[in-house]
């Protein structure tokens, strides 16, 4: 007897998604049935990831801090999925850590427009599909930094509770139109980003083992997706269970 899994035939798309959280979370999403749009500045890894993922991954190489390529982000995802869009997760972000004294102006714009400004705009461009549609989901990647004021990375941290407001205020907003809204907050979870980690900081995490890796935090996105409808998933804070603050 067939079971039908628990995304079968739902569409999905996922920014910064050639690696990491991202690509985790699109092989969740695929593994529970749903088609996925790969969207990735980085072409050589997207198509890496797509001959990984198999034909129901479909590559949209784009640079979310190029204006308008952004702005067109929302209709050229429906293009490549015939007019439908079901899930969408904000993933892709920069990190910026160390003392605020040391960082460099462009790094903090960078940062800055992509992890707040570029998700808010984003989400503000699949939402029209979506409520015309009466349904919805939003996942947004955020992080422990949203909830602790992180002493080693003052502008990281700072544009997730910018984004944590976000999700929680839009929420609020577009509920009515049958639209989830939720964010995922992991600890130190064992991708690129960790590079630009203070060395001191890294090496002591790794010591403890107190990291996460993608996939578990994809398994925590494909929890959040999987509730009834009437259940919102609102904030998931997932660390290392060795992770001390």
């Amino acid at each position: 007897m067939n079971q039908t899994l628990p995304l079968d035939g739902q569409i999905a798309a996922i920014t910064g998604s050639a690696s990491g959280i991202g690509f985790a979370s699109a092989q969740a999403m695929i593994s529970a049935g749903a088609q996925v749009v790969l969207i990735d500045r980085d072409a050589s890894a997207l198509i890496k990831a797509r001959d990984a993922l198999g034909t129901a991954a479909l590559p949209l190489e784009l640079d979310l801090l190029d204006p308008a390529p952004c702005a067109a982000m929302p209709q050229r995802i429906l293009e490549l999925t015939g007019g439908r869009l079901d899930i969408f997760h904000a993933n892709a972000g920069l990190y910026v850590g160390g003392d605020l004294i040391d960082a460099n102006d462009d790094a903090i714009d960078r940062m800055l427009n992509l992890n707040i400004n570029v998700v808010m705009k984003n989400v503000r461009g699949v939402l029209p599909h979506m409520i015309e549609r009466g349904t919805g989901d939003i996942i947004v990647t955020s992080s422990l930094a949203a909830h602790f004021p992180t002493p080693w990375e003052p502008v990281y941290a700072s544009s997730k509770w910018a984004i944590d407001c976000f999700v929680q205020t839009v929420r609020r907003q577009v509920f009515k139109h049958g639209i989830r809204v939720g964010a995922i907050s992991p600890g130190p979870v064992i991708t690129a980003l960790l590079a630009d980690w203070p060395a001191e900081k890294l090496e002591e995490a790794k010591a403890k083992g107190s990291l996460l890796e993608a996939a578990e935090v994809a398994n925590v996105v494909l929890f959040m997706l999987t509730r009834p409808r009437g259940m919102t998933i609102r904030d998931v804070v997932m660390m290392p269970t060795q992770f001390d603050l």
